[in-house]
């Protein structure tokens, strides 16, 4: 397969990812070639009264040529599956996902598997201050290649090189512009994406998110970070309190945005005048004024009063959940139960609000920094973090129960986080959620003078994947002590329930895998291979790649099936091959021989195996035994089985 991917890289130009698209939406723009007819579209473009405008604004910088080549790659890389991770009970039946690795790559993999599927996206990209961005994507072509990919003289190739390693906007531009793309391509209809990010490229990205999702498809919130302290620049006159968190909608016209979570903000003072075991509250209002109150609406009713009065108005709860707020004594009557009555805030109770273009009491740089101090003991073992809280609201107000959460800048893993607190807090309010998380982090050395490096982490994943595992467990210990007080306070009727009680943890593991680039050597081999030839290819290329599991995970991702989703192994006359979806047959390992084709033969012909395709593993086979093997399935069961060779 890699020298599939390879061949096909090589003809990829700036211009596919686009063509790709118009092939499947405008077919009829296409000769039999391929070849898109730009006279036609013109042409019906004049006919339908659409004009261009000549002079319109677009984006350019150094290297958007090369950022659109790169959208349309597919990944060179292997997907290594963690066994001995994998295999811990906290982690063999999770459903997230953590992927070491370039991000641009592992956005590749995720093409096929999981387009269209992802509701939110969480990023926290480099700032590009000019201290700790550095353009770190290879070039992948020498000069010559880059002459026939992109077209360009020797002077563009100059240029183009020349911000390489460099914290320019166009190194920056370049660097994002092909992770958005990609991204724009995973989220649902409705999904959204939060990029947080400071004044040095702000503007930027909202160019980009204009190009990419449309000039109507973002928006702009302040995170107010350092509280009212704030730390002075040196060319500013003004504290520094904020960054950016720019919201880019999938379609702005699909996307809603609920409600979050806080304490509330206070107005007035806290009392406490009914000694309510529950601690200060403060007086809310829970109805309309009567002479504005409608007649016809569902929340128009009479309630009588402690002191026997009755009153008539409109509510903002309905009569039923009223009398419950009521018996719950979170209905306060003032003058002496003669008064109209008030809702209850409690001081330490999160309410419910709209959000607000800023973003206040979601949490600051300070209480992220001590967020790490609380999981690992040390402050400083992570730079940059953001709160749980902020994106733990983000996630709440986007995302559905069973969302998939992406974020390829992981970080300190604020993200996964806050997606196991928010599905715990939901299943302990008795709410079903099952929200699942995929994090990519690139394994990027720590700094050796750093705390992190004191501390045994050697490289940023490592940090992240520690982050994860810790808040799981405080989680754990939090839903213990929940359920022993939940199960004081409840009668269960027998054993079965009280283990479905123990059952209601969210999902905190995770499964991890790591993406891998073959050596230099083994994709010579792989790409002066002739599989028209008679040569036999002698070496073990299944170790040389990796391993089985590494080519089937991979191979499992690239042809659309998600992590969760893994084959049944059969065997074959001794052999183990792989069965997905009921129709699809994975041959990877070597020793496929006559005894295997034959039972293969009565699987399907005789037993019913239900085969629509056959992947075969080229190297594992000497040209006799796969020719052998291609022969008797297109003779046998050419009806049925397709085959599907990969180099």
């Amino acid at each position: 397969m890699l020298k599939q991917i390879n061949d096909n890289n090589a003809s990829v130009r700036p211009n596919s990812d686009l063509l790709d698209k118009l092939q499947q939406h405008f077919p009829h723009f296409f000769d039999k070639d391929g070849n898109f007819n730009i006279e036609k579209f013109s042409a019906e473009l004049k006919e339908n009264n659409i004009t261009e405008a000549r002079d319109g604004y677009r984006l350019s910088f150094v290297g958007k040529d090369y950022a659109r080549l790169q959208t349309g790659r597919a990944s060179e890389t292997l997907i290594t599956p963690d066994a001995d991770h994998n295999a811990k009970p906290e982690n063999l039946s999770s459903q997230n996902i953590f992927i070491t690795g370039d991000n641009l790559e592992a956005l590749r993999h995720l093409q096929n598997a999981y387009r269209g599927k992802v509701k939110m996206i969480y990023i926290d990209p480099p700032y590009n201050t000019g201290k700790e961005f550095v353009y770190n994507d290879r070039f992948e072509f020498d000069d010559q290649k880059l002459q026939t990919a992109l077209g360009y003289s020797d002077e563009e190739i100059t240029r183009l090189k020349s911000i390489q390693g460099k914290s320019s906007h166009s190194a920056w531009l370049t660097f994002m512009y092909p992770r958005l793309k990609l991204a724009q391509k995973l989220l649902t209809d409705d999904g959204v994406i939060f990029v947080s990010i400071d004044e040095h490229e702000c503007h930027n990205l909202l160019h980009l998110a204009s190009e990419i999702f449309g000039e109507d498809s973002f928006e702009t919130l302040i995170w107010r970070k350092n509280g009212k302290q704030g730390n002075t620049k040196k060319i500013s006159r003004f504290k520094n309190t904020h960054e950016f968190v720019v919201v880019i909608y999938r379609n702005i016209y699909k996307t809603t945005i609920g409600k979050m979570k806080l304490l509330p903000n206070w107005k007035g003072e806290k009392t406490n005048v009914d000694s309510d075991y529950r601690g200060n509250w403060e007086s809310g209002i829970i109805s309309l004024a009567e002479e504005k109150s409608d007649p016809n609406s569902d929340n128009y009713y009479s309630i009588t009063l402690p002191s026997g009065r009755m009153i008539t108005r409109e509510f903002y709860v309905s009569k039923e959940n009223f009398d419950i707020l009521r018996n719950d004594n979170r209905i306060y009557f003032p003058k002496d139960g003669d008064g109209v009555p008030r809702l209850k805030i409690f001081e330490k109770e999160e309410q419910e609000y709209f959000f607000d273009s800023i973003i206040d009491d979601m949490g600051t740089f300070t209480n992220a920094r001590e967020e790490i101090e609380n999981i690992f003991g040390n402050r400083e073992i992570f730079d940059t973090p953001k709160p749980v809280k902020m994106i733990k609201e983000l996630i709440r107000a986007t995302s559905l129960q069973n969302s998939i959460i992406l974020d390829f800048f992981t970080g300190s893993a604020t993200t996964a986080h806050a997606v196991m607190q928010l599905n715990a807090e939901d299943l302990a309010n008795g709410k079903e959620a099952n929200r699942k998380f995929i994090m990519v982090q690139l394994d990027e050395p720590t700094n050796p003078e750093s705390e992190a490096r004191k501390a045994g982490y050697k490289t940023i994943d490592e940090i992240s994947r520690e982050r994860i595992k810790r808040a799981a467990n405080q989680l754990r210990i939090k839903n213990d002590e929940l359920r022993e007080k939940q199960a004081g306070e409840l009668e269960f009727d027998n054993q079965e329930n009280i283990e479905n009680h123990k059952n209601q943890d969210p999902d905190l593991g995770f499964k991890h895998y790591r993406l891998a680039t073959p050596n230099a050597q083994t994709i010579d081999k792989i790409m002066e291979f002739n599989p028209n030839g008679n040569k036999l290819f002698s070496e073990d290329m299944i170790s040389e790649l990796g391993g089985l599991e590494t080519i089937l995970q991979t191979w499992l991702i690239d042809d659309g099936y998600s992590f969760d989703q893994q084959p049944e192994e059969i065997d074959f006359a001794g052999y183990k091959a792989h069965y997905m979806d009921n129709s699809l047959l994975y041959i990877i390992n070597t020793n496929w021989g006559k005894k295997q084709t034959e039972e293969l033969l009565n699987r399907v012909g005789l037993n019913g195996l239900n085969l629509n395709t056959l992947i075969v593993f080229a190297y594992s086979f000497d040209m006799e035994s796969l020719r052998e093997l291609e022969l008797n399935v297109k003779n046998n069961l050419n009806r049925q089985v397709s085959i599907e060779i990969r180099y």
